[in-house]
């Protein structure tokens, strides 16, 4: 099989049970958002800190799900998914507030914004999270017109909060200090 088809170069793709579609139309967006936000992980993932960590595997699942989710998005009819079917579960967001939790204990109190930066990976940590809420928006935009699942946004949401943790942790892992913004 050829990995190109020709059939984008006039703007327009397929998704399941449609052909036709404009590339910019929101759920092309929306989908293509959670594919750069799953491949932005994969580069966070590829960091010796987060392979040497637990975050490394649970990034894996957490890319497993953004897989499935792009796969959901990337369909014409939303009804048709049942609810047996979701990959994404109530579960899966009680667990990645554990793992906020579990990481915030061991963190300073905010009592102002974060600037983000400080090191390299918790750079590129805060890039994803960016993504994150980037591809929410879009879900919302997508929601406002298709009958998408509720729980979709909820677990960006919430993932997007992991990742904000999750920057700050290893920051302080690596030994680097945290900027706060205080106002003018």
């Amino acid at each position: 099989m050829k990995i190109y088809t020709k059939t984008g170069d006039k703007g327009k793709t397929s998704i399941i049970g449609e052909k036709g579609v404009f590339k910019h139309d929101i759920r092309i967006d929306a989908y293509g958002t959670v594919d750069e936000l799953n491949s932005y992980l994969g580069l966070v993932r590829s960091f010796p800190e987060v392979i040497d960590s637990s975050y490394g595997l649970f990034i894996i699942e957490i890319q497993k799900k953004l897989f499935q989710l792009g796969s959901y998005l990337a369909q014409a009819d939303y009804d048709k998914i049942s609810n047996s079917n979701l990959i994404i579960t109530n579960n899966d967001i009680s667990i990645i507030e554990k793992e906020i939790d579990k990481m915030t204990k061991d963190l300073p109190v905010l009592k102002s914004f974060v600037l983000n930066g400080g090191d390299i990976l918790s750079s590129h940590v805060q890039i994803s999270r960016t993504i994150c809420r980037r591809a929410e928006r879009k879900l919302t935009f997508v929601k406002e017109k298709y009958n998408i699942k509720p729980i979709w946004i909820v677990y960006l949401n919430r993932l997007s909060d992991f990742l904000f943790v999750l920057g700050r942790f290893f920051l302080k892992k690596n030994g680097k200090p945290e900027f706060y913004w205080k106002g003018s």
